[in-house]
């Protein structure tokens, strides 16, 4: 998956339901971000695993809804 795709898909639905989506800090090889009160590791490469987004995505399940990337 692309990363900006993923940051895009993140942004529009937390967007939807009125939550922060923020970016906390950079690093050389990843960034940390904040959606409402929970904080995910993405790396800064163009393409991200499959693996990986799926794990930024479940881990984002409590703020924004139970398999909100299949929508």
């Amino acid at each position: 998956m692309k990363r900006d795709e993923l940051l895009r898909r993140v942004r529009r639905a937390a967007g939807e339901r009125g939550i922060d989506w923020a970016l906390v800090r950079q690093g050389a090889d990843h960034e940390i971000w904040q959606c409402g009160s929970t904080r995910v590791v993405i790396p800064r490469h163009r393409e991200i695993s499959e693996g990986t987004a799926l794990d930024v995505q479940r881990r984002l399940q409590d703020e924004l809804g139970r398999e909100w990337w299949q929508r």
